[in-house]
Formats: structure tokens, C-alpha cells, sequence
């Protein structure tokens, strides 16, 4: 299993973070952090860890100063930042400090897997060991380059999707697709067909509200929720 440490300074975000890492076979979520300390305890105190999903921004220091207190205290851990920070500055900074990869935030589940799958790629072929021709180093060095879109059927796009998921994951409770196309601006019916293609996907999660008239309400909910 590639043990993984999720570090966000936002509690529900990292659960849900969390959730998604546990989807992906032979990923385990070894420990949450939501502070540049807190994720230094974690390093040393967890036995092992092989990779870390990193928030840029923290609430005492920035991502990038704990990848460098990392690399100062001998940690070897591999690093993905997840982040909102879309600047190139910061981009060029985390590449120049070793991290692997880079993910934007808002992103899907399908985002976050392909991450992964092509670390577990890439540790399976480090993993193999020996020499590299230099067919093999290019495909080592093309590892993670894999697309971070989700993939969805022709006619839909990743923008309305991930604003359908980010107003389920925000929501105290199931939504109906009336309040789903009210918190995200687009029409019922664009909300319905985004909520059924979820629900179709395992994504989201469907349950019946039956009211005075009979009739039941179609309620989702996102399946990662807690």
C-alpha cells in the first residue's frame, strides 16, 4: 500500500481529500494535517509514509516552506500539491523544490485519481530498479503527466460538473435539483441531467422525500460526504 499524508488547512476539505485517496486502489491515508506543524508532526512521527498531498496555503507557513523543512529534516516522502494557488510564480517554485506534480483546485475525484494511478505507475517502475534506456527514462520522466479532466460523456462540461459537486459537498443535507440549479446558477433541468450522470457514476447518492402529494423528491447527496 503507498501511504498517504492529506494536508489542508480546511477540515471538511481534507476529509473529503482523504475519501477520494481511500477510492484509489493501494493508496491509504495514513494521517490528516491542517497546518504547516501539524503536518511536520505527522511526518515524524508516522513510521512511513510515501507521499503527500500538500496545500499551498496553511495558516502558520506556505506549503513550499514545508517541502523545504522536509527535504532540510532528511524526509523523503514524494509531494503533490493540491492547491488553489494559480500563479506561475508558485508553480515554478513547487517544480524546483522536487514536487511531483501539481493539481488546481476545484477538482473532481476522476482529477485526483489520475494523479495517483500514474504515481503507482511510476513507484512500480522506480520500484523495478536496474538500468534505464532512454526510452524508459523519458516514459519515467512522463509518468505523471497524465490529464487531470474528468471524463465525461460528450456534451458535458467540467466546469458545470464540478460546480454540481462543489454545492452538494457545501450542503447540510441532500439537495433537490431545483436548490442544486438555484446555488449554481444553471437551469433545473441542466442540473438534473448533471445529477443523473453522478448518480450513474457512484459519485452521488440518491434517496426519496415522499410529501403530502405522494409524489416522491429526488434528493442527492455527494457519496464522499461524512
Amino acid at each position: 500500500m503507498i501511504e498517504v499524508l492529506v494536508v489542508d488547512d480546511d477540515v471538511r476539505v481534507a476529509r473529503v481529500n482523504a475519501a477520494y485517496v481511500e477510492k484509489v486502489p493501494g493508496f491509504h491515508v495514513a494521517g490528516r494535517a491542517h497546518s504547516a506543524a501539524e503536518a511536520l508532526d505527522r511526518l515524524k512521527a508516522l513510521p512511513r509514509l510515501d507521499l503527500v498531498l500538500l496545500d499551498h496555503y496553511l495558516p502558520d507557513e506556505t506549503g513550499l516552506a514545508v517541502v523545504r523543512e522536509m527535504r532540510r529534516r532528511g524526509h523523503q516522502a514524494d509531494v503533490i500539491m493540491v492547491t488553489a494557488a494559480r500563479d506561475v510564480s508558485t508553480v515554478q517554485a513547487a517544480m524546483r523544490q522536487g514536487a511531483l506534480q501539481y493539481l488546481v483546485k476545484p477538482f473532481a475525484f476522476a482529477g485526483l485519481r489520475a494523479k495517483l494511478e500514474a504515481y503507482a505507475e511510476l513507484r512500480r517502475t522506480l520500484d523495478g530498479g536496474g538500468e534505464a534506456e532512454q526510452a524508459e527514462v523519458d516514459r519515467i520522466f512522463g509518468a505523471l503527466s497524465a490529464s487531470s479532466e474528468p471524463q465525461l460523456p460528450k456534451g458535458h462540461s467540467p466546469t458545470t460538473a464540478e460546480l454540481v459537486r462543489q454545492s452538494l459537498m457545501n450542503a447540510d443535507g441532500p439537495l433537490s435539483a431545483q436548490e442544486v440549479a438555484e446555488r449554481t446558477g444553471v437551469s433545473r433541468q441542466t442540473a438534473q441531467r448533471y445529477l443523473k450522470l453522478l448518480e450513474r457514476t457512484g459519485r452521488v447518492t440518491l434517496t426519496l422525500k415522499y410529501g403530502d402529494a405522494g409524489r416522491p423528491e429526488h434528493r442527492y447527496a455527494w457519496a464522499t460526504r461524512a
